[in-house]
Protein backbone atom coordinates (compact mmCIF):
# COMPACT_ATOMS: atom_id res chain seq x y z
CA UNK A 1 0.00 0.00 0.00
CA UNK A 2 2.83 2.39 0.88
CA UNK A 3 4.50 1.66 -2.45
CA UNK A 4 1.20 2.31 -4.26
CA UNK A 5 0.73 5.65 -2.47
CA UNK A 6 4.29 6.58 -3.31
CA UNK A 7 3.64 5.84 -6.98
CA UNK A 8 0.49 8.02 -6.88
CA UNK A 9 2.46 10.90 -5.40
CA UNK A 10 5.14 10.51 -8.06
CA UNK A 11 2.55 10.48 -10.88
CA UNK A 12 0.72 13.49 -9.40
CA UNK A 13 3.98 15.40 -9.10
CA UNK A 14 4.90 14.58 -12.70
CA UNK A 15 1.49 15.67 -13.97
CA UNK A 16 1.66 18.91 -11.99
CA UNK A 17 5.15 19.64 -13.27
CA UNK A 18 4.06 18.97 -16.86
CA UNK A 19 1.03 21.21 -16.45
CA UNK A 20 3.15 24.02 -15.00
CA UNK A 21 5.60 23.76 -17.87
CA UNK A 22 2.75 23.81 -20.40
CA UNK A 23 1.18 26.88 -18.79
CA UNK A 24 4.56 28.60 -18.68
CA UNK A 25 5.23 27.81 -22.33
CA UNK A 26 1.78 29.07 -23.33
CA UNK A 27 2.38 32.32 -21.45
CA UNK A 28 5.72 32.79 -23.18
CA UNK A 29 4.13 32.04 -26.57
CA UNK A 30 1.69 34.94 -26.13
CA UNK A 31 3.44 38.14 -27.24
CA UNK A 32 3.62 40.93 -24.72
CA UNK A 33 2.50 44.45 -25.58
CA UNK A 34 4.61 47.57 -25.11
CA UNK A 35 2.86 50.92 -25.57
CA UNK A 36 4.48 54.28 -26.33
CA UNK A 37 2.34 57.30 -25.52
CA UNK A 38 2.34 60.49 -27.55
CA UNK A 39 3.04 64.15 -26.87
CA UNK A 40 0.90 66.13 -24.42
CA UNK A 41 0.26 62.91 -22.49
CA UNK A 42 1.88 60.38 -20.19
CA UNK A 43 1.46 56.66 -19.61
CA UNK A 44 -1.91 57.16 -17.92
CA UNK A 45 -3.31 58.02 -21.34
CA UNK A 46 -3.54 54.23 -21.86
CA UNK A 47 -5.00 53.29 -18.48
CA UNK A 48 -8.36 52.32 -20.02
CA UNK A 49 -6.89 49.97 -22.64
CA UNK A 50 -4.53 48.05 -20.36
CA UNK A 51 -7.28 46.15 -18.46
CA UNK A 52 -8.79 44.88 -21.73
CA UNK A 53 -5.44 43.40 -22.74
CA UNK A 54 -4.70 41.97 -19.30
CA UNK A 55 -8.11 40.31 -19.24
CA UNK A 56 -6.95 38.32 -22.29
CA UNK A 57 -3.80 37.21 -20.52
CA UNK A 58 -1.52 39.67 -22.33
CA UNK A 59 1.36 41.21 -20.40
CA UNK A 60 1.44 44.98 -20.94
CA UNK A 61 3.98 47.71 -20.22
CA UNK A 62 3.42 51.38 -20.98
CA UNK A 63 6.63 53.32 -21.57
CA UNK A 64 7.00 56.58 -19.67
CA UNK A 65 8.93 58.41 -22.36
CA UNK A 66 10.58 61.69 -21.35
CA UNK A 67 9.51 63.56 -24.53
CA UNK A 68 12.87 65.32 -24.63
CA UNK A 69 14.09 63.99 -27.99
CA UNK A 70 13.51 61.11 -30.37
CA UNK A 71 16.73 59.48 -29.17
CA UNK A 72 15.68 59.74 -25.52
CA UNK A 73 12.22 58.30 -26.17
CA UNK A 74 13.65 55.49 -28.28
CA UNK A 75 16.14 54.69 -25.52
CA UNK A 76 13.34 54.57 -22.94
CA UNK A 77 11.39 52.22 -25.21
CA UNK A 78 14.38 50.00 -25.83
CA UNK A 79 14.94 49.58 -22.10
CA UNK A 80 11.41 48.24 -21.77
CA UNK A 81 11.83 46.01 -24.82
CA UNK A 82 15.01 44.56 -23.34
CA UNK A 83 13.00 43.45 -20.31
CA UNK A 84 10.45 41.44 -22.33
CA UNK A 85 10.87 37.66 -22.32
CA UNK A 86 9.60 36.94 -25.82
CA UNK A 87 7.92 38.44 -28.86
CA UNK A 88 6.51 41.95 -28.58
CA UNK A 89 3.74 43.91 -30.25
CA UNK A 90 4.88 47.54 -30.11
CA UNK A 91 2.14 50.18 -30.05
CA UNK A 92 2.57 53.91 -30.65
CA UNK A 93 0.13 56.81 -30.46
CA UNK A 94 0.65 60.10 -32.30
CA UNK A 95 4.30 61.11 -31.70
CA UNK A 96 4.76 57.59 -30.38
CA UNK A 97 4.41 56.40 -33.97
CA UNK A 98 7.71 58.07 -34.80
CA UNK A 99 9.28 56.44 -31.77
CA UNK A 100 8.12 52.92 -32.67
CA UNK A 101 9.19 53.38 -36.28
CA UNK A 102 12.72 53.68 -34.91
CA UNK A 103 12.59 51.49 -31.81
CA UNK A 104 10.61 48.82 -33.64
CA UNK A 105 13.79 47.59 -35.30
CA UNK A 106 14.53 45.86 -31.97
CA UNK A 107 14.89 42.09 -32.43
CA UNK A 108 12.06 41.28 -30.01
CA UNK A 109 9.48 43.37 -31.87
CA UNK A 110 7.33 41.22 -34.14
CA UNK A 111 4.56 43.68 -35.05
CA UNK A 112 3.70 47.36 -34.90
CA UNK A 113 0.40 49.06 -34.13
CA UNK A 114 -0.05 52.72 -35.00
CA UNK A 115 -2.90 54.59 -33.31
CA UNK A 116 -3.66 57.96 -34.94
CA UNK A 117 0.10 58.18 -35.32
CA UNK A 118 2.98 59.42 -37.41
CA UNK A 119 4.72 56.72 -39.45
CA UNK A 120 7.83 58.30 -40.96
CA UNK A 121 10.20 56.69 -43.39
CA UNK A 122 13.90 56.47 -42.58
CA UNK A 123 15.41 59.94 -42.66
CA UNK A 124 12.11 61.75 -42.13
CA UNK A 125 10.95 63.74 -39.11
CA UNK A 126 7.52 64.08 -37.53
CA UNK A 127 7.07 67.72 -38.47
CA UNK A 128 6.98 66.97 -42.18
CA UNK A 129 4.34 64.26 -42.00
CA UNK A 130 1.43 66.60 -42.67
CA UNK A 131 2.85 68.41 -45.70
CA UNK A 132 0.27 68.92 -48.41
CA UNK A 133 -2.67 68.27 -46.10
CA UNK A 134 -4.92 70.85 -44.40
CA UNK A 135 -3.57 72.10 -41.09
CA UNK A 136 -5.54 70.49 -38.26
CA UNK A 137 -7.27 73.03 -35.98
CA UNK A 138 -5.60 71.69 -32.87
CA UNK A 139 -2.18 72.86 -34.02
CA UNK A 140 -3.14 76.45 -33.18
CA UNK A 141 -3.59 75.41 -29.53
CA UNK A 142 -0.01 74.20 -29.13
CA UNK A 143 1.98 76.77 -27.16
CA UNK A 144 5.65 77.08 -26.24
CA UNK A 145 6.99 77.83 -22.78
CA UNK A 146 10.24 79.56 -21.92
CA UNK A 147 12.14 76.28 -21.68
CA UNK A 148 11.80 75.13 -25.27
CA UNK A 149 8.89 72.77 -24.55
CA UNK A 150 5.47 72.65 -26.17
CA UNK A 151 2.21 72.12 -24.34
CA UNK A 152 -1.47 72.02 -25.27
CA UNK A 153 -3.87 74.62 -23.91
CA UNK A 154 -6.91 73.61 -21.89
CA UNK A 155 -9.10 74.72 -24.79
CA UNK A 156 -7.09 72.65 -27.23
CA UNK A 157 -7.31 69.59 -25.01
CA UNK A 158 -11.09 69.93 -24.68
CA UNK A 159 -11.99 70.94 -28.25
CA UNK A 160 -9.28 69.41 -30.44
CA UNK A 161 -7.32 66.70 -28.65
CA UNK A 162 -10.16 64.90 -26.88
CA UNK A 163 -13.42 66.50 -27.98
CA UNK A 164 -15.33 63.25 -27.42
CA UNK A 165 -14.53 63.13 -23.70
CA UNK A 166 -16.24 64.86 -20.76
CA UNK A 167 -14.89 68.26 -19.65
CA UNK A 168 -13.93 66.88 -16.24
CA UNK A 169 -11.68 64.31 -17.90
CA UNK A 170 -10.02 66.72 -20.33
CA UNK A 171 -9.28 69.01 -17.38
CA UNK A 172 -7.34 66.16 -15.75
CA UNK A 173 -5.59 65.41 -19.03
CA UNK A 174 -4.52 69.04 -19.29
CA UNK A 175 -3.07 68.90 -15.80
CA UNK A 176 -1.22 65.61 -16.34
CA UNK A 177 0.01 66.20 -19.89
CA UNK A 178 3.64 65.71 -20.81
CA UNK A 179 5.08 68.73 -22.62
CA UNK A 180 7.39 67.78 -25.49
CA UNK A 181 10.68 69.41 -26.43
CA UNK A 182 9.94 71.47 -29.54
CA UNK A 183 13.10 70.27 -31.27
CA UNK A 184 11.96 66.64 -31.02
CA UNK A 185 9.58 67.12 -33.93
CA UNK A 186 12.63 67.85 -36.12
CA UNK A 187 14.56 64.75 -35.08
CA UNK A 188 14.99 62.38 -38.02
CA UNK A 189 14.58 58.64 -37.85
CA UNK A 190 17.38 56.36 -39.06
CA UNK A 191 15.23 53.29 -39.82
CA UNK A 192 11.63 52.49 -40.67
CA UNK A 193 10.72 49.36 -38.74
CA UNK A 194 7.44 49.01 -40.63
CA UNK A 195 9.40 47.98 -43.72
CA UNK A 196 10.29 44.67 -42.09
CA UNK A 197 7.57 44.22 -39.47
CA UNK A 198 3.83 43.67 -40.11
CA UNK A 199 1.80 46.72 -39.11
CA UNK A 200 -1.70 47.67 -38.07
CA UNK A 201 -3.11 51.19 -38.18
CA UNK A 202 -6.09 52.61 -36.31
CA UNK A 203 -7.32 55.77 -38.03
CA UNK A 204 -9.31 58.31 -36.01
CA UNK A 205 -11.73 59.88 -38.48
CA UNK A 206 -12.59 62.89 -36.24
CA UNK A 207 -8.96 63.66 -35.40
CA UNK A 208 -8.21 67.39 -35.06
CA UNK A 209 -4.48 66.98 -34.31
CA UNK A 210 -3.24 64.74 -37.15
CA UNK A 211 -5.43 65.11 -40.22
CA UNK A 212 -7.29 61.89 -41.10
CA UNK A 213 -6.03 62.17 -44.69
CA UNK A 214 -2.46 62.07 -43.38
CA UNK A 215 -3.29 59.00 -41.32
CA UNK A 216 -4.93 57.26 -44.26
CA UNK A 217 -2.01 57.91 -46.60
CA UNK A 218 0.44 56.79 -43.91
CA UNK A 219 -1.42 53.53 -43.38
CA UNK A 220 -1.42 52.87 -47.12
CA UNK A 221 2.25 53.78 -47.52
CA UNK A 222 3.39 51.37 -44.81
CA UNK A 223 1.08 48.59 -45.96
CA UNK A 224 -0.75 48.42 -42.64
CA UNK A 225 -3.97 46.57 -41.88
CA UNK A 226 -6.33 49.52 -41.50
CA UNK A 227 -9.17 50.04 -39.05
CA UNK A 228 -11.15 53.29 -39.05
CA UNK A 229 -12.87 54.52 -35.93
CA UNK A 230 -15.03 57.58 -35.47
CA UNK A 231 -13.08 59.14 -32.64
CA UNK A 232 -10.96 62.08 -31.58
CA UNK A 233 -7.17 62.01 -31.49
CA UNK A 234 -7.34 59.79 -28.40
CA UNK A 235 -9.51 56.74 -29.23
CA UNK A 236 -7.66 54.89 -26.48
CA UNK A 237 -9.53 57.18 -24.07
CA UNK A 238 -12.95 57.41 -25.73
CA UNK A 239 -13.22 53.88 -27.17
CA UNK A 240 -10.62 51.74 -25.35
CA UNK A 241 -12.35 48.46 -26.13
CA UNK A 242 -12.15 49.07 -29.87
CA UNK A 243 -8.50 50.04 -29.63
CA UNK A 244 -7.78 46.91 -27.61
CA UNK A 245 -9.42 44.81 -30.35
CA UNK A 246 -6.94 46.09 -32.94
CA UNK A 247 -3.98 45.41 -30.66
CA UNK A 248 -5.27 41.92 -29.86
CA UNK A 249 -5.54 41.17 -33.58
CA UNK A 250 -1.84 41.96 -33.89
CA UNK A 251 -1.08 39.84 -30.82
CA UNK A 252 -3.07 36.93 -32.25
CA UNK A 253 -1.35 37.22 -35.62
CA UNK A 254 2.10 37.19 -34.04
CA UNK A 255 1.18 34.29 -31.77
CA UNK A 256 0.14 32.18 -34.76
CA UNK A 257 3.48 32.65 -36.52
Amino acid sequence: MKAFKSQLVTVAFALTSTLMVSVSQAAEATPSVVIVHGAFADGSDWAKVVPYLQAEGVAVTVVQNPLTSLADDVAATQRVLNNQSGKVVLVGHSWGGTVISEAGAHEKVSALVYVAAFAPDAGQFSGEQGKGAPTPPGISQIKADGNGFLYLTAEGMAKDFAQDLPAAQTAVMTATQGPIKASAFDDRTTVAAWKTKPSWYLLATDDRMIHPDVQRSSAKRIGATLTELRASHVPQQSQPGEVAKVILKAVSSVGER
